[in-house]
């Protein structure tokens, strides 16, 4: 909310495409009970509950009031510039998700064909979405480490949040159209070439979606048909094996060996080096 009693936690924002936009931006709000209001123009804000046990709220927006247990989990909706009060009894902590409504339509133009202007999504009090809570929860577990090394995962999940707001809590419910089969083999070489030529650098969902000329979401999920697994996740597997390539065949040091495979720091890369094969980088080059 605007006027906690307390400062609400601030985490990391991240900007998204398009380039000058900031795409979604991820509060997490812990606060003694009481009240609070917001009005946020041209944002869409998903508010979720955290709390272990049940908080009571009462909420009101456009001219609707609801009084409630939110358990864990439970979602409130409010559309962009809708004026939306809270009052909470006992200890708040609730997860505060705001996305652009011109990022929402940009995805919209991206994925459907119709008057994407048009589209906007409708006030929800207490609902449960296990698609968007699961969605929630990964973008704050990744606000909360270093999301700068996480770009694309970053964009695939604003990209899906978008497209599930839209699927389900749009004022008219677009037909997205289902691609199948996965990418041509010439696409899917073009992509991999573009990886592999840009591991040390940030790579973007949009640079890589923008290559093949089709929206982010579809491309996601595309390049999954065809290899198995997300853009981010074959990016993670191409820059450990770089890494091992490092590791075995010279003697630098494993943090010059992080930022030349595009990792941001020595623990990023142990992190994600382990995942991949059950051991450190020191280990794996000393084996």
């Amino acid at each position: 909310m605007e006027k906690p009693a307390i400062q609400p936690a601030q985490l990391n924002s991240l900007s998204s495409q398009p380039p000058a936009l900031d795409a979604v931006q991820v509060t997490h709000l812990l606060n003694p009970a009481g009240e609070g209001q917001c009005h946020f123009a041209g944002e869409h804000t998903l508010f979720m509950s955290l709390a272990p046990r049940p908080i009571c709220y009462l909420q009101a927006q456009d001219g609707k009031t609801h009084t409630g247990l939110y358990k864990k989990g439970d979602l409130s909706l409010v559309p962009a510039n809708t004026p939306f009060f809270a009052r909470w009894e006992g200890d708040e902590n609730c997860l505060q998700i705001r996305l652009s409504d011109q990022f929402l339509k940009c995805v919209a133009r991206e994925t459907v064909d119709q008057d994407c202007d048009r589209i906007t999504l409708l006030p929800q009090f207490q609902t449960h979405n296990p698609q968007l809570e699961s969605i929630g929860l990964m973008l704050l577990a990744e606000f909360q480490q270093e999301a700068s090394g996480n770009r694309l995962y970053l964009d695939s999940l604003t990209n899906i949040l978008a497209v599930q707001l839209l699927r389900q809590h749009a004022t008219t419910k677009p037909q997205l159209p289902v691609y199948e089969g996965g990418l041509p083999q010439r696409q899917l070489m073009q992509v991999l070439d573009y990886i592999d030529a840009h591991l040390d650098q940030t790579i973007k969902l949009a640079d890589l979606a923008q290559l093949l000329d089709m929206s982010q979401f579809h491309f996601g999920r595309l390049f999954k048909q065809s290899l198995g697994v997300s853009p981010y996740q074959y990016l993670v597997q191409q820059r450990v094996e770089r890494a091992k390539q490092f590791l075995k065949q010279t003697d630098r040091l494993i943090v010059d060996i992080a930022l030349e495979c595009g990792f941001n720091s020595h623990s990023h890369l142990s992190k994600q080096f382990r995942q991949v094969t059950g051991m450190s980088p020191k280990a794996f080059r000393s084996s």
